[in-house]
């Protein structure tokens, strides 16, 4: 029986194989002994971040990151359609997520925004390319805890610095946590600080708890924020 980097090595080649339904099968088999947390985090995850990685280095075709993307949208499909019927979890709180300005790369925060939701946050999806004023206006109308931005290269990634100078500039830093991540996160551990982070997770299964902390940290006072 393969062991766990035996089953992560063989879900990536599928993937660079294009052979999606065998992958989708690896994936369905997993989640019937681990469930969909332990499949996700401990197989399907590590594999996209490899292959994210792999992708910004310019290591894999388009071709090859479209099909590891519809392997993780099959996921999600199941994922949404298992837990239907699951009574939802008690409210955390808001958070307001998007891809960083010029970043196009929506997979990683999909999977974000439904963990999220699955813990019990209201999740305001701005999607792609989302300037850092739309962040911020957004987090204040919807009184959102924390904004969550990816980002997969580098160059883009750069551009969450501009959400931190605007939440000073609007003297929110101190009420509204800025939570970062994608593949290029992983690759440079510092880039949280040099953006102006306030934390990463390695995983989506992990953005919930990470979220927690930060909306922790990051508590409202009872005074109006200014706008």
């Amino acid at each position: 029986m393969p062991d766990a980097d035996d089953k992560k090595a063989i879900l990536y080649n599928l993937i660079l194989d294009a052979k999606r339904a065998d992958a989708v099968a690896l994936l369905d088999d997993a989640i019937e002994v681990d469930g969909f947390d332990g499949a996700i985090s401990g197989l399907l995850d590590p594999v996209l971040r490899t292959i994210g990685e792999r992708w910004s280095l310019d290591s894999i075709s388009l071709a090859q990151a479209y099909v590891a993307g519809k392997v993780a949208e099959d996921m999600l499909v199941r994922l949404d359609s298992s837990t239907r019927s699951t009574p939802p979890a008690a409210h955390r709180g808001i958070a307001v997520l998007g891809n960083a300005e010029d970043d196009y790369h929506a997979l990683g925060r999909r999977m974000v925004a439904t963990f999220l939701r699955l813990g019990g946050w209201k999740v305001h999806d701005l999607g792609n390319d989302v300037l850092s004023k739309a962040f911020i206006d957004v987090a204040l109308e919807e009184g959102a805890s924390v904004i969550g931005v990816s980002a997969m290269m580098l160059t883009n990634a750069r551009n969450i610095l501009k959400i931190r100078e605007e939440l000073d500039a609007r003297c929110l830093s101190g009420r509204i946590a800025l939570a970062v991540g994608g593949a290029v996160f992983a690759l440079r551990p510092g880039l949280v600080a040099e953006v102006g982070g306030d934390g990463t997770a390695l995983s989506a299964v992990d953005a919930p708890a990470l979220f927690d902390r930060l909306a922790a940290q990051k508590l409202l006072t009872a005074s109006p924020m200014p706008r």
